[in-house]
């Protein structure tokens, strides 16, 4: 068929920008209804690799007249046992016909009947297959078929459709590399920025989102900017600056509160990212104290350094800073107890003292527990 500048606004486009949409093609497969003449429509995206009690993603639309109407319930028409989704020939658009199971005439009477309560009388399925994702496109009618303009058109989107639901799922792969290393950065209380040469925010992770006030640039120009007092940021945009143009350190620590209490530490940006992408001048990190889980954190000690319990939640305590005999005393161990305790710490894990102690724990997992 050919392809007609409608087309290409009202479904192609929607393909590709939809893969950025919450939920992912809205937008098309909004357009998908209408185009068709569809009543209601079902979007069924399901991942290889998501948990076995993961339920697929169900997405639903309607038409404008079927406004009001229940929407598809996909459970009751997996309950239908229909032509198994998983059988259907990827890129291939099926008939309502060819999902019932004439082999049975009583199962093909109960599958009629229920679809009927449903009001689905005429409909047409999908599937898209892209490798670790499959996703199946079910548009319904009640009064009359679909005709052959709106089966060519789903023929037509499906290898496009297949190549969008690839970069969604790579794009999600993305999102949860990003995911895992912001909250490792979390559990330590870590906020990062990247900056250019100009001291515009180009990105800002959750966590400095939270601590710091960023706003777009007063300008007009592209990026944002911290929300600081006049001689601050102007500090911030000459720190950048001159690392970015390498006449100072690599790095720089700036005052963010007249008080002292918060600080930004700008250094020179070494990523590695691929082109095209707009390379960072700075990355800036800003620190909040932050309190790992104590339970999590012992358990762990606990596992890494063959400590019993007690030995676990001393070692704890002992990382945290108290004194031997008062994180004791929290536990209800007498002083030599507590010594005696601390000695076995240090000889099961391969410690001097204290300090060392310290050292060890916080450069190993129990930050992160």
């Amino acid at each position: 068929m050919a392809f007609l500048p409608p087309d290409q606004r009202e479904l192609f486009l929607p393909l590709v920008e939809g893969i950025h949409e919450s939920p992912p093609w809205h937008t098309f497969m909004r357009n998908l209804v209408a185009r068709t003449y569809a009543r209601r429509g079902l979007l069924v995206i399901a991942l290889a690799n998501a948990m076995p009690d993961q339920p697929p993603t169900a997405l639903q639309f309607s038409a404008p007249r079927a406004a009001e109407e229940p929407p598809l319930d996909l459970q009751q028409i997996v309950e239908l046992r229909l032509h198994p989704y998983g059988q259907l020939r990827p890129d291939r658009v099926y008939a309502l016909d060819e999902m019932l199971d004439f082999n049975d005439r009583q199962q093909l009477a109960f599958q009629r009947e229920a679809l009927g309560a449903l009001g689905i009388r005429y409909g047409r399925w999908l599937r898209i297959s892209a490798g670790t994702a499959d996703a199946w496109v079910i548009l319904t009618r009640e009064r009359e078929d679909f005709s052959a303009s709106a089966v060519a058109t789903l023929t037509a989107i499906a290898p496009l459709f297949a190549s969008a639901l690839r970069a969604r799922v790579k794009l999600a792969e993305q999102v949860l590399q990003a995911e895992m290393a912001g909250r490792a950065l979390a559990r330590f209380g870590v906020g990062q920025l990247a900056f250019d040469r100009d001291g515009r925010i180009m990105a800002a992770d959750a966590r400095a989102e939270a601590m710091l006030t960023i706003a777009e640039d007063p300008s007009g120009r592209p990026g944002r900017r911290l929300q600081l007092m006049p001689d601050i940021a102007r500090r911030v945009d000459q720190a950048c600056a001159a690392i970015a143009d390498g006449d100072d350190a690599a790095e720089q620590v700036v005052s963010l509160d007249p008080r002292g209490g918060q600080f930004l530490l700008l250094r020179r940006a070494d990523l590695n990212l691929p082109p095209p992408s707009a390379l960072p001048a700075v990355i800036g990190t800003v620190r909040r104290a932050a309190s790992p889980d104590a339970r999590r954190a012992m358990a762990t000690i606990q596992a890494v350094h063959g400590l019993s319990p007690r030995e676990a939640a001393l070692a704890w305590r002992m990382m945290r800073g108290e004194k031997i005999v008062e994180a004791g005393a929290e536990l209800r161990l007498t002083p030599e107890t507590s010594r005696n305790y601390s000695k076995r710490i240090y000889a099961k894990t391969g410690t001097s003292g204290q300090a060392d102690l310290v050292r060890l724990l916080l450069e190993g997992l129990a930050p992160l527990a």
